[in-house]
């Protein structure tokens, strides 16, 4: 199929393609009528306006509330002000600003490349990735929490790591799972960022203790430990170690700790691998799927957590492989199996997004954002290389480095040449300094998480 070549075309195109996915997202999968969205902003009118229990609170004719810890809540008074409309359109363009930071940081000044054709096209592939489509209508926090994670990993890529750390204790005091990346700069040897990291979620945690102390100690001491608050472990839409092992039957806590326990020895050994090459992106691709394994309930809609894997596997050259295993996770393909999934196709159709979770952690390669990172620097390190050879020039020849004499020599002209030498007129001045190459998903069965 040939692709239009002309702006018109190219404009047609995507208008055709963008109406065809609000059909699809509109009817196909069902939105979520901002379930999720409604358990905040009712949860925190309750505890504002009706001076009731945050953790008391239940969406009307269900049995779900809110199950963050207490900061997330805090963060969320804003709510307390808004009426659901508006709540909705704001956590809309919330959501649409982290996913371009998320792009942003993952795809760095690539996407220039592509100009707004591709960057049309690559928003109506990213409207299909089902975690993400969900989130969306959900009115989910997933994509928010992997920008700020995805933050400190651009920090440390670039060279920036003092500020490193915030980010993810932000995205830890709103959400548990995020808190494996302290882990992360721990095992990298970034203690710095890891304190910085570690007191940021304390002194969140603390602060929301201040704002609502019997919230937080209801939360701490029970609601943590409560997964019923959340949902059922052997519902298809729980893409974890656990919602496999819940699937077969298997209840015993033991064998789910020792699954844990070879996923993080994986783990280990790959993100250490990662560090070692200098690969932030990677190590953190490879952080953000082990958390979707080893949490205990991983709903589908957490699973944007893998897009920066996805990403890495084009970077690495792999844009088949890429597009293939996007595609499974934009099919809503574990729903088939959604009221039975006994049998060997129910064993691997509806653990599907778990086994790619799986597969991406085992495989997805290392060591490419870091020579792509260093690329860069060096480009953007080519222009001063004149002027640096130039001082070194005028050092060898006993001259003083003047700035005349050093943009001469820089420029191939003037008097800045040693003496002696033969002075050589140059076509490509610098050629000499050029780098070398080198939860629930359906509408008859909520749940918020």
């Amino acid at each position: 199929m040939r692709t239009p070549r002309t702006d018109r075309g190219r404009l047609l195109l995507v208008v055709l393609l963008a109406a065809a996915l609000t059909f699809f997202t509109a009817t196909v999968p069902l939105l979520r009528d901002w379930f999720d969205l409604r358990v905040y902003h009712g949860a925190i009118h309750h505890w504002i306006h009706d001076g009731g229990r945050l953790y008391d609170y239940r969406v009307p004719g269900t049995m779900y509330g809110f199950t963050y810890p207490p900061f997330a809540a805090v963060a969320m008074l804003p709510m307390a002000l808004v009426g659901m409309g508006t709540a909705i359109v704001l956590a809309l363009l919330l959501n649409l600003a982290a996913l371009a930071v998320t792009m942003r940081v993952l795809t760095g000044r690539a996407w220039r490349r592509h100009g707004w054709y591709g960057c049309a096209l690559a928003a109506c592939a990213l409207a299909l990735y089902e975690p993400l489509r969900d989130t969306f209508s959900f009115g989910q926090v997933n994509v928010l929490l992997l920008a700020l994670v995805l933050v400190d990993a651009w920090l440390l890529a670039t060279g920036r790591g003092r500020w490193a750390g915030i980010g993810i204790g932000l995205a830890a005091a709103v959400k548990l799972t995020p808190a494996l990346f302290i882990g992360l700069l721990l095992l990298a040897g970034r203690r710095r960022a890891a304190a910085v990291a570690t007191g940021v979620a304390a002194g969140a945690t603390g602060l929301a203790a201040l704002v609502t102390p019997e919230g937080s100690r209801f939360y701490w001491t029970q609601a943590m430990w409560d997964t019923t608050r959340v949902g059922r472990l052997d519902y298809v839409s729980n893409q974890s170690l656990q919602g496999i092992l819940a699937r077969l039957d298997i209840e015993s806590r033991a064998v789910w700790a020792v699954t844990v326990l070879l996923v993080l020895g994986v783990w280990v050994w790959r993100a250490r691998k990662a560090v070692a090459a200098g690969d932030w992106y990677a190590a953190f691709a490879l952080t953000g799927l082990t958390a979707c394994l080893v949490s205990p309930i991983t709903w589908v809609h957490h699973l944007v957590w893998l897009l920066p894997a996805f990403v890495l596997l084009v970077r690495a050259g792999r844009p088949r492989l890429a597009a293939v295993l996007y595609a499974v996770m934009c099919t809503s393909l574990v729903w088939l199996w959604y009221d039975d999934a006994s049998g060997v196709d129910g064993f691997l159709g509806s653990n599907a997004y778990a086994w790619i979770t799986l597969g991406l952690l085992l495989g997805l390669p290392v060591g490419q954002s870091s020579t792509w990172n260093t690329l860069s620097r060096r480009t953007s390190a080519a222009a001063a290389a004149p002027r640096q050879a130039a001082t070194a020039m005028a050092a060898v020849s006993g001259q003083p480095g003047s700035e005349s004499g050093v943009t001469a020599a820089a420029t191939g002209s003037g008097p800045a040449s040693a003496p002696g030498l033969p002075r050589r007129a140059s076509s490509e001045p610098t050629g000499s300094t050029r780098s070398a190459a080198p939860k629930p998903q359906s509408s008859s069965d909520r749940a918020s998480s």
